[in-house]
């Protein structure tokens, strides 16, 4: 079955179908297309976009928590082992996590660890036109933030991400 290329085919599919292909837009959290559903007919993107927001920003904090403690940490244990999803490898690989050299590797996983520890979830950024440097250097200045700050942060980031794999699925 070949996936529907505009948002007015999305808009048609069955509630399950819905969900099934934009169920990695927020990582590893269909819910939140299966709540955006009864929004529909989306006019375009950004209004698609809009309407799974309002779903994020109408859950309850466990919810939302889940959703930021589901993303990986960047070139973490998931990178290593082969498991992130699709889109998170695409993301990371071009932001050159991948190329970390083994320094920088140990400096990025010493800044997640610090990170996790501190706020008890993992460090979540849109990567997309940064550069590993960057990242590095976003999660030590956000380190300095307080949990509130942070948890914040993290789900304006993850909104963030969800366009970006929004546009790439519906251009």
């Amino acid at each position: 079955m070949n996936a529907p290329t505009s948002v007015a085919a999305l808009s048609a599919l069955p509630r399950d179908e819905f969900v099934a292909r934009l169920a990695d837009i927020f990582e590893h959290s269909p819910w939140i297309p299966e709540r955006a559903w009864a929004a529909r007919p989306f006019a375009d993107v950004e209004a698609l976009h809009t309407a799974m927001l309002a779903v994020l920003d109408a859950a309850g904090e466990e919810e939302k928590l889940g959703l930021i403690r589901a993303h990986p940490e960047l070139a973490g244990k998931e990178a290593a082992a082969g498991t992130l999803t699709v889109a998170s490898t695409g993301e990371q690989r071009g932001a050159g996590l991948d190329q970390c050299s083994a320094d920088e590797l140990t400096r990025l996983r010493k800044l997640n660890a610090a990170y996790r520890e501190r706020f008890g979830f993992p460090f979540v950024i849109a990567v997309k036109g940064l550069s590993r440097y960057q990242i590095m250097d976003a999660v030590e200045a956000r380190l300095a933030n307080d949990a509130a700050t942070e948890f914040r942060t993290c789900l304006e980031q993850i909104g963030r991400i969800a366009r970006f794999r929004l546009d790439a699925l519906l251009g």
